[in-house]
């Protein structure tokens, strides 16, 4: 088929590259005409595993980019993956989506043949039927049915993984009253249905919606309340991972997402959560649940700063932060706990010496003044702590390193490090 896809962040560049690599011919269409010249160079915008392949097999051939909405013309189905983030109460900022909706609706206002139009991005039930799905009708001059279709196809894309996420699905959700614009996404992705026993959800736009959310703030509950009983753990003088690893066989629980140490952060789970149970308050339920596990979340870099005050001041001294991405895989800093861990640090007077293999110019424009290390062994230098935010390989590889420290206090986040003699070791939560 002939694809657009509007917006060529993390969703839309992965989307359109997967797209093209299954067989289809994609435009990306972005405001930022930087970001079209990259692709069209054969270069990947964002930093993911993977995705800079794909783009340099297709750019040129079945993938290229664009801002022109005018291309919408030549596809037969376009997805909107456009940002939607928070507005100062939590509430999800739509105006991005509307804006891509106009767009499209104007481009769409003199096709004579029928277009199907997908919400990919991360959107409050109702916004696809009752915001989104208007502003694309009034741009056309149509009517859903009248050769336009609506429809809403959530992305269950994690960051640092997101090629494989698409191409390797746990399952597909639908969301649509429209027969052809579900035969359409149906068509769209029949060639990776093809290759994998893939389920297919099929309903209404609303609760597609929901079912993202309820996704997300499932796995961050889970990883709140592993925390939270690591926490306990701690306070015990428990292995966390051997109780995790344990209750992890019961297929009730299951094993995945229960690693605890400093929480999550990145760009949805904190948007997500804050926007559903703001919704759920603005229709008068405080979800207490979901509350719950994002002040477990927000407690942890705390705890985290309190173990290292137990073993060493701080004030006027180099503290090495290793790992500022959000996860690895991924140069994204978006409320990733590293933010937390240095303003504790600078608070506290420290001096900070950070580094991160590809977050180092993300996180500089935040704190332009602390140090970067080129390498974790060198930000270890002379240092009386150091704190392990994110499980790079590079530092998780660190060992005899430790030993170029004042003091060898190290205060683990993500178990990424084996105790041993000669280091102060502690753990978050075990």
């Amino acid at each position: 088929m002939d694809l657009s896809i509007v917006g060529s962040g993390y969703v839309g560049t992965t989307v359109a590259a997967c797209f093209a690599d299954l067989g289809h011919d994609v435009v990306a269409i972005d405001v930022d005409e930087a970001v079209v010249e990259t692709i069209n160079d054969g270069e990947a915008p964002i930093e993911e595993p993977n995705l800079a392949e794909l783009i340099a097999e297709h750019a040129g051939d079945s993938l290229r980019a664009t801002t022109d909405y005018d291309v919408l013309w030549e596809t037969e189905a376009t997805f909107l993956a456009l940002p939607t983030p928070s507005n100062p109460d939590g509430s999800i900022d739509l105006a991005y989506m509307e804006a891509g909706a106009e767009g499209v609706g104007e481009a769409l206002a003199t096709k004579d043949t029928y277009h199907t139009v997908v919400v990919k991005s991360t959107v409050v039930p109702g916004s696809t039927d009752d915001v989104l799905g208007p502003i694309v009708e009034d741009a056309a001059g149509k009517r859903q049915g009248d050769l336009l279709g609506l429809a809403m196809n959530p992305e269950f894309l994690r960051e640092g993984s997101a090629v494989r996420d698409f191409l390797h699905p746990d399952k597909l959700v639908f969301g649509s009253d429209h027969r052809q614009a579900l035969a359409d996404l149906h068509a769209v992705f029949a060639p990776l249905l093809d290759r994998h026993d893939v389920p297919v959800v099929e309903t209404g736009a609303r609760e597609a919606e929901m079912i993202k959310y309820a996704n997300n703030a499932f796995l961050a509950s889970k990883v709140s309340l592993i925390n939270d009983i690591g926490n306990i753990c701690k306070e015990l003088g428990v292995d966390a991972y051997e109780v995790a690893d344990a209750i992890g066989l019961d297929d009730r629980i299951g094993a995945k997402f229960l690693r605890s140490g400093l929480g999550w952060g990145g760009s949805c789970w904190p948007k997500d959560l804050s926007a559903i149970i703001t919704e759920a308050q603005h229709h008068d339920y405080d979800p207490p649940m979901l509350e719950a596990a994002v002040a477990v979340n927000d407690l942890q870099p705390q705890r985290f700063l309190a173990l290292m005050d137990r073993h060493v001041a701080v004030a006027d001294e180099r503290v090495a932060v290793l790992g500022l991405a959000f996860k690895p895989g991924t140069d994204d800093i978006r409320n990733a706990r590293s933010i937390d861990v240095i303003e504790g640090l600078l608070d506290r007077d420290a001096e900070v010496v950070a580094y991160d293999p590809v977050a180092t110019d993300n996180m500089r424009e935040v704190f332009p003044d602390i140090d970067y290390a080129e390498t974790p062994e060198t930000a270890l230098d002379n240092a009386v702590a150091a704190l392990i935010v994110t499980e790079w390989d590079e530092v998780a590889a660190l060992d005899e390193a430790f030993d170029r420290m004042d003091t060898p206090v190290v205060i683990d986040g993500r178990h990424a490090i084996s105790r041993r003699e000669g280091v102060t070791y502690e753990g978050l939560t075990w």
